[in-house]
């Protein structure tokens, strides 16, 4: 199989017509190089297999994985990953738009950029305002400059303002296109990951190897926000995910430090605001 610039992943899970409304985005604007997309389904019920066997048809460069169950986020990535044959590796959620030139940027700026390891898009809300999609990495450090010395925003996603270029700690994995290099030093999501710093635990690996990690103004997509990890399990069956993923992350000891320090802070910072009124 000849090599290709770009292969793009896309989970999907009983998300059948914000899937289809992604896929078509795809095709509907001419990229600059070649691409692939690969699709793995992670047990759909509601219509998602017969509307991507109709894409497979359709589409040379089109190509599904069909999963009994739901084997998670990160796992199901890289069943596509390990399928593709492209030197940029774009993961894309099911839950995105893309619009003209998106794709076509990301691939430019990656290309001269040679310190790149993850380059992540400009996120906008369905109404068009603007989505916060980057990350200050979570660590102790941060943890007590923001709930006791009141730094404000260490633990909140936020987007870089203007329209040049900006290293960021992470960006979010909602659109998050990994260089070859990345996939050199890095390789592929860390599968321990159900769901869930999956994306930033990526990033940092990639500042330990040297690279850097940016996030790009000028590629802008649209992200119904949550629509994804929605369908992956309900709100109680999320927060049983995020808990073990945060200890992955974390470490066992950090994990309770940093929630502890979080708990206790914002109890400091209630009973500050509460003497201050009187």
């Amino acid at each position: 199989m000849d090599k290709v610039k770009l292969s793009i992943i896309i989970v999907n899970l009983n998300t059948v017509e914000l899937t289809e409304g992604c896929i078509k985005s795809i095709y509907d604007h001419k990229l600059n190089f070649s691409f692939e997309v690969f699709v793995t389904d992670n047990g759909s019920n509601d219509g998602s297999v017969e509307m991507l066997r109709r894409y497979d048809k359709k589409y040379n460069n089109f190509h599904t994985l069909f999963n009994k169950n739901n084997t998670g986020y990160a796992k199901a990535n890289n069943q596509g990953i390990k399928k593709s044959n492209g030197e940029y590796i774009l993961l894309l959620n099911n839950d995105t738009i893309v619009y003209k030139n998106s794709l076509n940027n990301l691939i430019k700026f990656a290309e001269k950029t040679p310190d790149a390891g993850v380059v992540g898009s400009k996120l906008l809300n369905i109404d068009g305002t603007l989505q916060m999609s980057c990350f200050n990495f979570p660590t102790i450090k941060n943890a007590i400059l923001e709930y006791y010395f009141g730094k404000k925003g260490l633990f909140d996603k936020f987007a870089p303002l203007g329209s040049k270029p900006s290293t960021v700690d992470s960006v979010v994995g909602a659109v998050f296109l990994i260089t070859p290099k990345a996939t050199e030093k890095v390789g592929i999501l860390d599968e321990r990951y159900w769901a869930y710093f999956e994306d930033i635990d990526y990033c940092r690996q990639c500042w330990k190897q040297g690279l850097k990690v940016y996030y790009l103004p000028e590629s802008v997509i649209t992200h119904y926000h949550g629509a994804t990890f929605k369908k992956m399990a309900n709100e109680a069956e999320r927060w049983k995910r995020l808990i073990p993923s945060s200890k992955i992350y974390h470490g066992f000891i950090n994990h309770y430090v940093i929630n502890a320090i979080l708990w206790s802070g914002q109890k400091w910072q209630k009973l500050l605001n509460f003497y201050a009124k009187k």
